[in-house]
């Protein structure tokens, strides 16, 4: 019983001393997202401060009726929940270009785009060098046919981070 005790309260002063790792100066990944099809992006984070941080994301967009290339920038704000726990939000904006899949007939005309961005998010910082997130980004057209309504973006990204 002593032993289970002595175990335990180890334990827990090993736990209570465990600081999760800070925000570091640089995090590059993939993004898993969906908004009218499936799609991946390359994503990079800046740390700009301690509780700020530039993202951004390139990707292709997969739907049964187009396929989309897309740059986003996203300036973002941090705040921490609890140890390794953090929650984001913040604004940017997308450019790309999108075509109609052979076979699809439109009066809409392929080309290029401009969206107005919002993002929030919750991400957990492992004592090793990953960053796991889970983020949601509403996407505003504001030029050409491509997200002319608003587009929900919902995705799971993962990270690696190095200074």
């Amino acid at each position: 019983m002593k032993k289970l005790f002595l175990i335990t309260v180890l334990l827990f002063g090993i736990i209570i001393t465990m600081n999760s790792q800070e925000m570091t100066n640089h995090a590059i990944g993939i993004r898993f997202g969906d908004n009218d099809g499936f799609g991946g992006e390359i994503s990079y984070q800046r740390q700009l401060s301690e509780t700020n941080r530039f993202e951004v994301d390139l990707g292709y967009r997969d739907h049964k009726n187009f396929n989309a290339f897309k740059l986003t920038g996203i300036y973002q704000w941090l705040w921490n929940i609890d140890e390794g726990f953090n929650w984001y939000a913040g604004f940017g904006a997308g450019i790309g270009s999108w075509s109609f899949n052979n076979g699809v007939v439109s009066d809409i005309e392929d080309g290029i785009f401009i969206n107005a961005d919002g993002n929030i998010g919750i991400e957990y910082n492992f004592e090793i060098p990953i960053l796991i997130s889970l983020d949601f980004r509403p996407e505003i057209g504001i030029i050409g046919e491509y997200g002319k309504d608003t587009d929900l973006d919902l995705a799971l990204s993962i990270r690696y981070q190095f200074n």
